[in-house]
This record gives structure tokens, C-alpha cells and sequence, in this order.
């Protein structure tokens, strides 16, 4: 398959890299002392952004700020168990700096460990929880990636696994939301592939 684009927008999670092991063990012991209650592990939790979710756990708002740091720090120390995914190394070295950036709910610093853990490179456009007011499903992420490179978001194709991903490049008005991996069979991406390999763009042209 044959696409034009003038942009890529990568989820980073469950697209570019697996950290889903990291992630299970950091919420896990979050959980335990925060919001027992709670079980992180499910599909709808997937794509957002940490500190939505503590928010929306913790018994009491006057614990935000320690809850919400504690999770950061646990996902930190947890971030070099983070490796590639299929064909993500390979796609992004061959990558034009300035035509691709990567749309993260991460915070700032676990999105670039996470990368670098991977062996993957860092855009300059990077965009982070911290970038942006309101996270996925909201547009911002990839209205915010898209302005970075100097492009609207209807000039730009997105990479998504998860559901709060895709509804988030669907509001942004991108060209089009690419699913990867099984899980993206679950939400409404336009087609699904199994991973980035054999995936190239070239001059705007996106060969799937």
C-alpha cells in the first residue's frame, strides 16, 4: 500500500517501543500504596497520561502531587527495560529529521529514556505529557506534533496502538491513523498492521 504524506506522528509506547513489562511492574507497587482498588492492567487505561490517571485514582486530591511523583519515579526506574519494537529501529534511522516526531503521554524525561533504552533516536520535536494541557484522547498531542514540524495535521499520518491514541489523531484531523499491533484491532484506526517492518517514507510517500 501506497500513502502521501508530508508527516509521520508515532505513538511511542506499545508502536515504537515495548515497555509494557516496565510499566505493568512500576503501577503495580503504584497501585499497592496509592489505589488498591484499581487494576492498571486493562485496555482502556492504555495511551494516557499518568498524571490523568492518578488523578482520577487517588481517594483524596491532596495527594496528587505525591502520588503523581512517586508513579514518575517509579516508571523511571523502571524505563532501560524498554526494547524495540519490530521495524521501529530500522524506520526511524531511515527517517528525514523534521518530516517525523514522536507524541508521547510520558512525561518528558520517561519519553526519552524510554527511546534511548530502545536504541532509538530523539527528535527535536519531541512531544511530551508536559508539552501539552490536555492529553490523548484530546488533540493536543498531535496538533502540538504537527505544528512542530511545520506542517497542519491534515498533512500528517499517525501510529497508534491504543484507542485514547487513535481518538486523539482522529479529533487533530490528521490524514490518517495507522494501527499497530493487535491491540489496535480493538479501536477505530482505518487499518491495522501487525508492526513498522517493511514500513519506509521517502519524499512523502509512505509504503506500507
Amino acid at each position: 500500500m501506497k500513502f502521501y504524506a508530508s508527516g509521520l506522528l508515532f505513538d511511542n509506547d506499545g508502536v515504537l517501543v515495548d515497555s509494557h513489562e516496565a510499566a505493568m511492574a512500576a503501577w503495580e507497587q503504584w497501585c499497592k500504596e496509592y489505589a488498591p482498588h484499581v487494576n492498571w492492567n486493562r485496555p482502556e487505561n492504555a495511551g494516557m497520561r499518568a498524571e490523568d490517571k492518578v488523578r482520577e485514582w487517588i481517594a483524596s486530591p491532596g495527594l496528587f502531587d505525591e502520588a503523581n511523583n512517586r508513579i514518575n519515579q517509579l516508571e523511571q526506574d523502571t524505563a532501560h527495560e524498554t526494547v524495540p519494537l519490530g521495524g521501529a529501529v530500522d524506520l526511524l534511522h531511515s527517517l528525514t529529521p523534521g518530516t517525523w516526531t514522536v507524541c508521547t503521554s510520558a512525561n518528558k524525561n520517561l519519553g526519552r529514556a524510554r527511546l534511548a533504552a530502545a536504541g532509538l533516536p530523539i527528535p527535536a520535536e519531541l512531544v511530551t505529557a508536559d508539552d501539552v494541557e490536555l492529553g490523548k484522547p484530546n488533540p493536543d498531542p498531535y496538533l502540538l506534533g504537527a505544528s512542530r514540524l511545520g506542517l497542519a495535521a491534515e498533512e500528517c499520518v499517525v501510529f497508534e496502538d491504543a484507542e485514547a491514541g487513535v481518538s486523539s489523531g482522529r479529533a487533530a484531523g490528521v490524514a490518517m491513523v495507522i494501527g499497530v499491533s493487535e491491540r489496535a484491532l480493538e479501536t477505530s484506526a482505518e487499518i491495522v498492521i501487525r508492526d513498522l517492518s517493511g514500513v519506509t517514507f521517502v519524499s512523502g510517500q509512505l509504503y506500507i
